[in-house]
């Protein structure tokens, strides 16, 4: 893959970006543990003291830091080779989950890093070059064809399933449900990104596109989508395990992202077989080095729990619903009595 200035800047934008949005996921977890151990509520039940705690803002302005770079990078690169750099945030939030929270990174967990890492960069190196756009417009177009809404459609289906049926009934056990929410919704908010940043790019080049309509329109979609991320993901830090949450989330959110911006944007439309290929692969790797880091992670959690009151499971379903959410276990926040546990089985 040839790297233009734009690409190249993306891809700048979008390594730093994710350096910070990993250094974020440690930093509110933090804040949500102290605010936790003073209020005695956690934010995956409903409570929201850590609004009132200073470090959990300290992360989320380094989350905002980091999506702001983010929202840069969408402007010059395309969707395809931006978002799978968003792997390095795995491996700064599982390092520093590991220094930090005390939670520990099997050896195999860092084989998966790698792997996610790996996985990545074939993607990025079979990647598309983007086609230039000249108005918000022209995006407004790809946005209403039939085939994107369709998608539009079955995420918000699939959203309002997950927050109405599923997140009240098994939120608290499963950790696919507050990650599928905020990967559903990434994808719709990363669409509307890329729209609203080139909008600006081409506004600051001369070509002002804050007079249409659909500019304010992508924008009230980004602030729309980014609120109900921050809510869930908030909710998935506090409940689950950060070593769990990070690559799970990435995984989800890039999937459904870069299936967006195929469908959307066309990315693979002039591309060869074997690109396209290679592309499968690196999503292929990436999804295997995020199964082994859960895996490895969830076998030590279920070989060390106080007290071994809680027996392996076989099943990873089971495993989850046995309780991934370290903050149950953690020293802040009292663990729960060996009655409570085994009613859960």
């Amino acid at each position: 893959m040839d790297f233009s200035t734009d690409n190249l800047t993306g891809v700048v934008l979008a390594l730093l970006s994710s350096g910070f949005i990993g250094s974020s996921f440690i930093i509110k977890k933090k804040g949500l543990r102290r605010a936790a151990a003073v209020s005695g509520v956690r934010a995956g039940v409903g409570g929201y003291a850590y609004l009132l705690e200073p470090l959990w803002w300290v992360g989320m302005i380094t989350m905002i830091v980091g999506e702001v770079a983010n929202f840069i990078a969408y402007a010059f690169a395309p969707a395809v080779l931006v978002t799978p750099l968003g792997a390095l945030s795995i491996i700064v939030s599982a390092v520093l989950a590991h220094f930090i929270l005390k939670e520990k990174l099997h050896k195999l967990g860092m084989l998966g890093c790698v792997m996610c890492i790996v996985g990545s960069v074939i993607i990025v190196i079979h990647a598309p070059q983007e086609s230039p756009i000249t108005s918000v417009q022209e995006i407004w177009i790809m946005a209403t064809q039939p085939a994107f809404l369709l998608y539009v459609g079955s995420v918000i289906m699939l959203v309002f399933i997950l927050v109405f049926h599923f997140s009240p009934r098994c939120g608290h056990t499963d950790v696919l449900v507050y990650t599928g929410i905020c990967s559903l919704m990434g994808s719709l908010s990363v669409m509307s990104v890329k729209a609203l940043g080139t909008s600006l790019k081409l506004t600051f080049e001369g070509k002002n596109q804050l007079i249409y309509p659909e500019t304010w329109f992508f924008m009230l979609v980004v602030a729309t989508c980014v609120v109900t991320q921050m809510n869930y993901l908030n909710k998935a830090l506090d409940t689950f395990n950060t070593a769990i949450v990070s690559p799970i989330y990435y995984v989800m959110f890039t999937t459904l992202t870069i299936l967006a911006s195929v469908i959307m944007f066309k990315d693979w439309e002039g591309q060869s077989g074997g690109d396209i290929i290679s592309d499968i692969c690196g999503f292929i790797v990436v999804l295997s080095g995020t199964i082994l880091l859960h895996t490895t992670k969830d076998f030590e959690r279920s070989s060390s729990f106080r007290g071994n009151f809680v027996p392996v499971s076989s099943t990873l379903s089971t495993r989850l619903c046995s309780g991934n959410g370290d903050s149950k276990f953690d020293e802040e926040v009292p663990p729960p009595s060996e009655e409570v546990c085994m009613r859960r089985q």
